[in-house]
């Protein structure tokens, strides 16, 4: 990215974070993280983002953005999810730095020097690893185990964690980012293909202190087509005709030694074809029109390729107001 499109900032730290009815943690998480930021001697903001509460998240958050002008509310018009909303927390954010952490404090506000020391040594991304998991194993710890390692080899990404939110980012990176989906959690991997370098820390994990996680069982399934959207994304985003080749060429060649074969026995033996090889001369037929089929789809993704690079940026997601203390 030519670096004169990066917005200059006179402010050290964002610390972004997604709410969804936390109303009874807003307080605590507030208190947490300005004792914690205020301890480094570094300029900060905190942007909260309400995603559609139904409780009286948003109306505690507005009263802490009058009283410190430190706070940014950023309202959406309805709950966009956590990708959505990190990415208008991305966008609103003013820092040289970004952190993203959960609301429900389960993420430890108290860690955070440690995300920016290991900036300061020269990574461009940090991401929190939840060494010693407290979820239950069946329905959290082994799914989530199978997924990070599967994360892990499509992406070439040697991360234990792609799951928690809890990462810092220097956002000239971020600024190169538009995030779709339920992506956020391979941010590190998406932007690896910028050259950016990737460390890992742990962290604490800890049990959810109030109300439940919305995240089951089901999420695992969310999560496999994520993984082969990465693995596109990152691979062939840029060459679709490359991914779909492939498939094309398995199928034609297939095609063509079944038709071979078929020709053959024809030409040497005088074989009827409809009669002795009807089904297989039909499978040589369909296998051909298939890889046909797929170039059609590659070329198609490549036109396509080309509008995603050239459109303007649309968001996955609608805010309503941004409340900032002038």
């Amino acid at each position: 990215m030519d670096s004169s499109k990066i917005k200059q900032t006179d402010i050290d730290c964002s610390i972004v974070i997604p709410l969804y009815n936390e109303a009874q943690v807003v307080g605590e998480l507030y208190k947490r993280l300005t004792d914690t930021m205020n301890a480094t001697g570094r300029s900060y903001e905190i942007v909260l983002v309400e995603d559609g509460s139904e409780d009286n998240t948003l109306q505690l958050l507005k009263s802490l953005s009058e009283k410190d002008g430190k706070v940014v509310i950023v309202e959406l018009r309805r709950n966009f999810g956590q990708t959505g909303a990190l990415a208008a927390g991305f966008d609103a954010a003013k820092g040289r730095v970004i952190i993203s952490m959960d609301g429900d404090l389960q993420h430890q506000p108290e860690e955070i020097p440690n995300f920016l020391e290991k900036l300061d040594q020269g990574f461009d991304i940090v991401s929190g690893w939840r060494e010693k998991r407290v979820d239950n194993f069946l329905i959290r710890r082994l799914p989530s185990r199978v997924a990070n390692w599967m994360a892990s080899k499509l992406s070439g990404v040697p991360i234990h964690d792609f799951g928690t939110t809890f990462k810092a980012y220097r956002r000239e990176l971020l600024e190169e980012l538009n995030l779709y989906g339920e992506m956020h959690r391979f941010i590190p991997a998406l932007l690896s293909r910028h050259g950016a370098k990737i460390a890992e820390i742990p962290i604490k994990n800890i049990v959810r202190p109030h109300g439940s996680s919305s995240y089951g069982l089901s999420r695992t399934f969310r999560v496999v087509f994520d993984l082969i959207t990465l693995r596109f994304l990152l691979a062939y985003l840029t060459k679709p005709l490359h991914f779909f080749g492939k498939a094309a060429g398995y199928c034609i060649l297939a095609a063509l030694a079944i038709n071979a074969y078929v020709f053959y026995d024809k030409v040497v033996y005088n074989v009827p074809i409809l009669i002795e090889h009807g089904p297989l001369a039909a499978l040589g037929a369909i296998l051909l029109l298939i890889g046909l089929g797929f170039i059609a789809t590659g070329l198609i993704g490549e036109m396509v390729s080309r509008v995603y690079f050239e459109a303007t940026g649309r968001k996955i997601y609608s805010v309503r107001n941004v409340y900032r203390k002038k």
